[in-house]
């Protein structure tokens, strides 16, 4: 196995321990580095692998060491072994206010697929038009967990939250103007969220939100 000893421990006992595996956060981290613990894990087919975060100098690094790992370049986020573990639990169904919103909520979406759960997206359905949220009401219902991926303003997770029985997951995006002051604004409304069953993850933390989402999930 490669020695990773300058650079990184890796927890690869963590899925027997806890039921779900370790993720690489590649931000801050080197190509180089990435390539080391992509080697590492290598040897460990039987755990699935996520690499978040990952601008395309580490994903070049990683699939040069697992080439056939699958490579979500709009999330940031590679996954190995590629084949996706078999649905149990759930549905998570993730939302996006709006398109921009998109690779917080694919990363969202493919952890919690990566984590065995069965997914489901709805898009591009912000408090500006209020009719297209309402126009998914019965995807929504069925679901085990819902994650709303929301910037500007932030109020989509306290909507949708008002409408449901299970609980929603919010990520606060890095989306908006000036005043949104790259999505403090859309975390303290969500954090402040008068409908109850609302959790809320870091600004942008999409992994994040799947992981908690693949829990709730559960079977």
């Amino acid at each position: 196995m490669t020695d990773l000893s300058s650079y990184a421990d890796l927890d690869l006992d963590r899925a027997r321990r806890r039921g779900y595996p370790e993720a690489v956060f590649c931000a801050g981290k080197t190509p180089e580095q990435v390539a080391g613990i992509a080697a590492a894990v290598a040897a460990r087919p039987d755990v699935v692998t996520l690499f978040t975060r990952a601008s395309p100098s580490h994903a070049r690094a990683v699939l040069e060491v697992l080439p056939d790992a699958v490579h979500d370049a709009g999330a940031g986020l590679l996954a190995w072994p590629p084949a996706e573990p078999a649905p149990a639990g759930g549905p998570v169904v993730v939302v996006t206010a709006g398109t921009s919103d998109l690779p917080v909520a694919r990363e969202a979406m493919l952890t919690a697929r990566y984590l065995g759960r069965r997914t489901e997206m709805v898009v591009d359905v912000g408090v500006a038009g209020l009719h297209r949220i309402l126009a998914h009401l019965d995807t929504l219902r069925s679901a085990r967990a819902v994650i709303v991926v929301a910037g500007m303003d932030g109020a989509l997770p306290g909507v949708v939250a008002g409408l449901i029985a299970a609980p929603v997951i919010a990520v606060p995006t890095s989306v908006g103007y000036g005043a949104a002051f790259e999505g403090l604004a859309a975390l303290l409304t969500m954090l402040n969220a008068c409908a109850p069953g609302v959790a809320v993850v870091n600004i942008d933390n999409g992994y994040g939100a799947g992981h908690l989402a693949a829990q709730i999930a559960a079977p």
